[in-house]
């Protein structure tokens, strides 16, 4: 299946002493807020299923699925469970802080419950902001606070903590955003193996109950956070092959497998791989081997 990093694995990966469960309250959500003192100097390129708010204090690249940009000086990263991307340290000198929360937290808070919508966030948009002196300064002082707030008793943080992520989305939308970012030499060399990647991703499929999600070359581009006519030509430039075509034949190599390898009626190995009914399946399927489901199977009898 299609893999986000999920909060729990980033404690896992980058945090001592505290898990995820520490972390999260009931019926509230879950927050944090970090010092980048000890931050990971590469990440794996990937989404994750967490908002991510982080002021840079070092210099690396940041990559995404067509495009990179070089942070070589104080910057406000913005990042969603959608828009995969990866960061690569240039040095080990890395500071500032980081707030990370769940869609929970985020709709618990009414004047939070629109952030996912706004050009901080949306698919498409500019999650980098350089600040000067001043504004990293200012945006310091919120983060400082919210690590105050967090270790309180008061019965009332959460709000606070939410008061400190408003302002630091307002501080942050009188900022303008970055606009250098570098288009790689091989573009759709980029795009091509990113996209053969997450397609091997959804594979294989464990169980009838673990279904195949991105079933359409849209659902790829999206998760790729790019229009679906660039993954199109960059798929067909690379490989040859429209992207319908490379899913369609992934999806049928996995078909066959199930079909040989597993005890699963054909309604469970349609609903596993996407089909809402066997009637689809058993119609997709002939349509690209020319057999049955049932047929291929009998066969092998």
């Amino acid at each position: 299946m299609e893999t986000s990093e999920t909060i729990s694995e980033f404690y896992e990966r980058n945090v001592n002493n505290i898990t995820f469960k520490d972390a999260t309250t009931p019926g509230i959500g879950h927050f944090n807020v970090f010092s980048r003192d000890d931050c990971s100097l590469i990440t794996p390129y990937s989404r994750r299923d967490y908002y991510k708010i982080s002021l840079i204090i070092g210099k690396g690249k940041l990559h995404y699925a067509d495009k990179w940009i070089h942070v070589d000086r104080p910057a406000l990263l913005f990042s969603n469970p959608v828009v995969p991307y990866s960061w690569e340290a240039d040095d080990e000198d890395q500071t500032g802080w980081f707030c990370l929360f769940s869609d929970q937290f985020l709709q618990n808070g009414n004047r939070l419950g629109n952030l996912q919508d706004s050009q901080l966030f949306k698919i498409g948009g500019t999650p980098i902001f350089f600040v000067d002196d001043e504004q990293k300064k200012s945006v310091s002082e919120i983060f400082q606070k919210m690590m105050v707030e967090i270790q309180s008793d008061y019965i009332h943080k959460y709000d606070m903590l939410r008061a400190y992520l408003h302002l630091l989305v307002h501080e942050t939308m009188k900022i303008n955003p970055a606009e250098n970012f570098e288009h790689y030499q091989n573009a759709s060399q980029r795009v091509a193996s990113l996209f053969m990647e997450l397609l091997e991703r959804q594979f294989p499929i464990d169980s009838p109950e673990a279904y195949l999600k991105l079933k359409t070359p849209t659902d790829y581009a999206e998760s790729l956070s790019i229009h679906v006519n660039s993954l199109n030509r960059s798929v067909k430039e690379i490989t040859g092959k429209t992207t319908s075509q490379q899913i369609t034949s992934r999806i049928i190599q996995e078909a066959n497998a199930l079909l040989q390898h597993t005890d699963w009626n054909i309604s469970e190995i349609a609903y596993g791989l996407g089909f809402e009914e066997p009637a689809y399946f058993t119609n997709y399927f002939k349509k690209q081997t020319g057999l049955t489901p049932n047929s291929l199977r009998n066969s092998l009898v």
